[in-house]
């Protein structure tokens, strides 16, 4: 299925801009990272950095590979983040004394105090979307089920 719209010469065109699925997920996307920059700028940290933060205060003492996993990132797009997160002090990398090939990451007394800081931004965002939460939780399981169908076509 496409979206269409009438161009100029009454016909319709699958290539205007405002009609493009991905235009208004990647715009979406835009004015999100632009709210969560600014409220994380007290944290300082990144949005990405915040989601590995969100992993670990979830569950700590896991692998890189796990993360990797909950967040749809690879290793060469994560491991920069978590190097950044270490040199911060709120996180720790070692080898694993199970399998030595495997990398797990803990959080530091320092990573675990930021949780108490970031609890006020859920409500931060959910209030600047001025949606009830039955909408918010019905686009968020729409999403997710968008991102599956779409991981099942990579």
């Amino acid at each position: 299925m496409t979206l269409h719209q009438d161009d100029k010469k009454g016909q319709t065109s699958p290539l205007l801009l405002d009609q493009q699925l991905c235009f208004a997920l990647y715009s979406a996307n835009l004015a999100l990272n632009k709210l969560y920059r600014k409220l994380l700028t007290r944290l300082d940290i990144t949005y990405p950095q915040y989601l590995v933060m969100l992993v670990l205060w979830e569950r700590d003492d896991v692998t890189v590979s796990d993360i990797g996993e909950r967040l749809f990132l690879d290793s060469a797009t994560l491991t920069p983040l978590l190097k950044r997160l270490e040199a911060a002090g709120l996180l720790n990398r070692q080898r694993s004394r199970k399998d030595e090939r495997q990398v797990v990451v803990t959080l530091t007394e320092q990573g675990r105090s930021l949780r108490s800081e970031a609890q006020e931004i859920p409500d931060a965002v959910f209030c600047a979307t001025s949606c009830d939460g039955e909408t918010l939780q019905s686009l968020k399981k729409e999403l997710e089920s968008l991102r599956n169908k779409l991981n099942g076509q990579a």
